[in-house]
């Protein structure tokens, strides 16, 4: 049987959480291993439960998915995170991915982006919508080749 990605889901809402949680689990190479509603407890429950992949909201009460990215980045550099909001404001992004992000989707995305995302991600590549990577690329931040991380809507 192969390995399933483990997933931890984080958000202030409780109704993104378990909506996300019970579309996962209708995948058999999925498995969400834990929920989190803000940054201080998405770093607690990396700790205790060491997902492959972190969906992250950003904007969260408390410690912020980029603060808590960053703290979970430096602790484990293997877990991947995918920004999960509303947010397309390019500082947004850039905080994410100076933080160690490894992908970013909006909300507004449907579920078999979301589970595409998840999978690219647990193979230790990156995920980000193409209009925004050039944006990324020209502001250097970037710390992969552009060839290295796959465009969102073509994969490739």
């Amino acid at each position: 049987m192969p390995k399933k990605t483990k997933v931890l889901i984080v958000d202030d809402h409780r109704v993104v959480r378990e909506g996300l949680s019970a579309i996962l689990e209708t995948k058999d190479d999925i498995q969400v291993v834990g929920e989190a509603k803000d940054g201080g407890e998405a770093v607690e429950q990396a700790r205790l439960l060491l997902p492959d992949v972190i969906l992250m909201d950003v904007s969260m009460p408390g410690m912020t998915g980029i603060e808590a990215t960053r703290i979970i980045k430096r602790e484990f550099p293997h877990i991947g995170v995918v920004a999960l909001t509303m947010y397309e404001e390019q500082q947004y992004i850039f905080d994410l991915v100076r933080a160690g992000a490894t992908g970013y989707l909006l909300k507004d995305c449907d579920s078999a982006q979301i589970i595409a995302a998840i999978r690219t991600i647990a193979k230790g590549e990156s995920l980000i919508h193409p209009e925004l990577l050039s944006n990324l690329v020209s502001e250097s931040l970037i710390t992969r080749r552009p060839d290295q991380w796959l465009c969102f809507q073509c994969h490739r």
